[in-house]
């Protein structure tokens, strides 16, 4: 019963008028950002994010969420038309949708991705639902010694997940770290590494930093190389309603694509792309004739599909009741709540059911949003994917340049911002893991917060990490997740000395 009363009161703030309509700003342009290459759910976020921060809260947030879970929806309209994925996770979808649509069947390739985001995304919000309040409680039991160490295994995950080099992610972690010590601390007032710059001893704006790392690095980066732009399959979809022999083959690779998205999207790192490669090769294993993967299988479009956009609801659980975002975009919204004064974490549920309700049930409402939005307007993108990049980069930077300045009318935040702009660059252009670094930094203040109350609890003693039942657990999580590739890899190494061995 109090599940039904929780969801009513949902409902009651979802369906607002001013909450409806952000919530299809949101999933508009989420949708418009997966279809165009180049940009993704992070950079659009950074760049509305000031403004959002004129309207309530829980609109803010009901955008911003639509925009990352519409984006996922989006991004499958240029991987099988145009050969190019609109957003990270999209990548998968070209092997087969591509090849569909070069056979005349890119309308039932749209329509599977379409109904598959849409129960994938359904589906995902119940499990959010279902799992997000017992955890809640759980997390009531978190003292400041366990959060600290709850957030250093969010960090060890993310970098040890989100990046091929984990010793790139990990310094772009001890970077993020450093910059949120910028400013006065919280504790004694001093000024840190503000340079004599009156305007840094607040810290750093979260708004520059990432307006930089995603905004103008995407322009710069772009600005580089020649974009090469693959020549659409056709200007004419057809067929976009799924056939019977369609939805037989897709019903059980989005049934597993569901499942696996949403309990990887609950861990850290970069959840709905591996979700979407994961789910590829279950359904590769498991389907009787894997050669028709890569030929055209509409299997390998339904279930990565449907795996990263259950990936994005299962992201929420660990933001929302623990306050430990899984993936940058999680850490952008985390950012936006501390800037809002809400705190995320077990206390959301009980101290601001609105926000945490309303968020979750507007994403049933998004996700019937995305569907009607999705299947009659592909006309609309096709003639969208015909617009040149030299029109769009140029915006892009204006745009960055505008919300920068106006949330502090100060120069030195332009300045961030082109500064981390010229950073966001290098680390894309030598493959640095920017999640890493923005998590560390929205997290940094609040680290060091809990690891102080920690030692003044303990008057210093480092051992009240060592004598807590949870503490204990999460620093066995830790060292596992650090030595367990490194035993493997020299077990493997063993192994396979000895086989030489026996073979001589």
């Amino acid at each position: 019963m109090d599940l039904l009363h929780h969801i009513g009161i949902g409902f009651s703030t979802s369906l607002q008028p001013m909450n409806l309509v952000y919530c299809f700003i949101g999933v508009l342009i989420g949708t418009l950002v997966g279809i165009l290459p180049g940009l993704g759910p992070t950079a659009a976020i950074s760049l509305l994010l000031p403004m959002t921060f004129h309207v309530p809260p829980v609109s803010g947030i009901i955008m911003m969420a639509g925009i990352y879970y519409g984006a996922m929806y989006g991004g499958s309209t240029t991987s099988i038309l145009v050969n190019i994925p609109g957003e990270a996770a999209s990548v998968v979808t070209c092997i087969d949708g591509y090849k569909m649509a070069l056979q005349g069947r890119a309308g039932p390739a749209l329509g599977i991705s379409a109904f598959g985001s849409f129960i994938a995304g359904t589906l995902s919000v119940i499990g959010l639902m279902l799992i997000a309040p017992p955890l809640a409680n759980v997390a009531l039991r978190f003292g400041p010694p366990e959060y600290f160490l709850l957030m250093c295994l969010g960090l060890v995950l993310l970098s040890y997940l989100a990046s091929n080099s984990v010793k790139k992610a990990l310094a772009m972690g001890a970077f993020g770290l450093f910059l949120g010590t910028i400013g006065r601390d919280t504790f004694t007032g001093i000024p840190r590494f503000c340079l004599g710059i009156t305007e840094l001893q607040d810290g750093l704006g979260l708004i520059p930093v990432i307006m930089g790392l995603f905004g103008v690095s995407e322009v710069l980066i772009n600005v580089e190389q020649v974009l090469k732009r693959s020549l659409l399959t056709t200007d004419k979809i057809k067929n976009i309603l799924p056939n019977l022999r369609d939805w037989i083959d897709s019903a059980w690779p989005i049934v597993r694509g569901t499942v696996i998205g949403f309990f990887l999207g609950i861990l850290p790192g970069g959840s709905a792309v591996i979700s979407s490669f994961l789910s590829y090769a279950v359904e590769k294993r498991m389907s009787k004739h894997p050669e028709r993967f890569g030929q055209g299988a509409i299997e390998g479009v339904a279930g990565p599909e449907s795996a990263n956009n259950a990936a994005t609801g299962g992201a929420f659980i660990p933001l929302l009741t623990l306050g430990i975002p899984s993936n940058s975009v999680m850490a952008l919204l985390l950012g936006s709540l501390l800037i809002y004064g809400i705190v995320p974490g077990p206390g959301l549920i009980t101290e601001n059911p609105d926000l945490f309700w309303g968020v979750v049930t507007s994403m049933y409402v998004g996700n019937v949003m995305l569907l009607i939005l999705n299947l009659p307007l592909i006309p609309l993108w096709i003639k969208l994917l015909k617009v040149p990049y030299s029109i769009f980069f140029p915006l892009i930077l204006l745009f960055c340049l505008i919300g920068s300045y106006t949330m502090a009318s100060s120069t030195v935040d332009l300045g961030i911002m082109i500064i981390f702009g010229v950073v966001g660059f290098f680390m894309k252009k030598y493959n640095y893991d920017s999640a890493p670094l923005i998590l560390a930094f929205v997290l940094e203040p609040i680290m060091e917060d809990n690891l102080r109350q920690s030692l003044i609890i303990s008057k210093g003693n480092f051992s009240v990490f060592l004598v807590r039942p949870i503490c204990i657990m999460i620093l066995a999580v830790m060292t596992l997740i650090i030595f367990l590739p490194h035993c493997l890899k020299y077990l493997k190494q063993r192994f396979s000395s000895v086989e030489k061995r026996r073979s001589v």
